[in-house]
């Protein structure tokens, strides 16, 4: 199930050129966030620097945590109380606050995550996250920062719909380019109302209520108990996959599909364009959830009647890749065609994000030729040892 979300009829917002992290920090705020806390690391600090600038004129708060296990510690308390509240970092950020994910999520409470990400090798740490138990957690990917002003108020209205917390998985370019854009509270269907917040409305009446990852309750009200509450969890992350969203063109011919997600699809989209242009049989299939992950739309791209080849397009080591071979389940035959490229700080952009270096492998992977070399690769690949032939 798509949810559709329209703007409001208010008179269109001026367009103002702004940085990705502004824009993600005003989104967040006209989605009525009013709590975010967060520990500064490269490329997420300018997020936290902005909402520290612009919650208290909204009358929210920010709070610049010792560290990310604090903050994420104080966006639990908030949410418990029924705000709209959000955290966030880089992937070594998140690393950090993995167990207490897994119990906020088993708790129902819904948070959304800024995942401001050196590169992609956060993927598996996104969609299958490291903390214990079974959960999972709705993962949106934008390609570019409007989109990200809309992913970021959609992060809150579906981490309220399912009670469950929902990441935006950003990266240097989304955080640090500037587009001209108008930041608009959406509107989406209405929500009930949360009951079950800790809000001291039921101070003294018997029916206080808790917040808990744990199948207990107070003494005189029902509980799940832990079995309950676990099983509970696994029959709702089946219907949490609805909210399956994607991108895919030029399928319907391909010889060749590139899949690809976040910032780079946007470069795989443009070297796409031009390859069709030339003549070349490409398509291309963008995850806009990388979870839930569009597998049976990828089934049924690779299932056309002229695609012989599936390509893997991603800044790590091979992630997504994993994905797209579960979703294709053998109908053609998948090949991993990124590489692992940051610059050298190993904060920002790599040579490999190149329109040029990109449209280079899609075309060796289309006409079945050895893929070019990965920038980087020729001086630092690692070398057997002796002890290792």
């Amino acid at each position: 199930m798509t949810v559709t979300a329209t703007t409001t009829t208010a008179p269109p917002a001026e367009r103002v050129l702004m940085e990705g992290s502004e824009a993600l920090a005003r989104a967040a705020i006209a989605a009525g966030c009013r709590f975010f806390a967060g520990y500064p690391m490269t490329p997420f600090t300018e997020v936290l620097e902005h909402c520290a600038r612009l919650l208290p004129e909204a009358g929210g708060v920010c709070i610049n945590a010792e560290s990310e296990l604090e903050a994420v510690g104080m966006a639990w308390g908030a949410l418990s109380t029924g705000a709209r509240a959000a955290t966030g970092s880089t992937g070594q950020g998140l690393s950090l606050m993995q167990e207490s994910f897994s119990e906020i999520t088993l708790a129902e409470l819904p948070l959304v995550i800024f995942n401001m990400a050196r590169g992609q090798q956060d993927y598996f740490q996104a969609t299958r996250g490291g903390g214990h138990g079974d959960y999972r957690h709705i993962v949106l990917a934008p390609q570019d920062v409007r989109e990200g002003v809309e992913h970021v108020q959609l992060a809150f209205h579906l981490a309220d719909k399912w009670r469950n917390p929902v990441l935006v998985y950003g990266d240097y370019l989304l955080a640090h380019t500037q587009e001209a854009i108008s930041i608009e509270p959406m509107a989406f269907p209405e929500l009930p109302k949360k009951d079950w917040a800790v809000d001291g409305s039921q101070t003294g009446s018997g029916q206080s209520r808790g917040v808990t990852p744990l199948g207990v309750a107070k003494t005189g009200q029902p509980a799940m108990g832990q079995e309950g509450k676990a099983q509970y969890i696994a029959t709702k992350i089946p219907l949490m996959e609805r909210e399956v969203r994607f991108e895919q063109g030029f399928c319907d011919d391909a010889e060749t599909i590139v899949v690809a997600f976040g910032s780079p699809a946007k470069f795989v989209k443009y070297a796409i364009n031009e390859l069709r242009d030339a003549g070349h049989r490409i398509g291309y299939l963008r995850p806009i959830t990388i979870w839930p992950f569009p597998y049976a739309a990828l089934a049924e791209v690779a299932a056309g009647p002229n695609v012989k080849r599936i390509g893997s397009f991603e800044l790590s080591a091979g992630q997504l890749v994993e994905d797209v071979r579960i979703g294709v389940a053998g109908r053609a035959p998948v090949t991993y065609i990124g590489g692992v490229s940051t610059d050298q700080s190993g904060f920002g952009v790599g040579r490999l994000l190149d329109v040029e270096a990109i449209t280079d492998r899609i075309l060796a992977l289309h006409e079945d030729r050895e893929l070019p070399p990965i920038p980087g690769y020729e001086q630092f690949s690692y070398q057997l040892q002796e002890h290792q032939k």
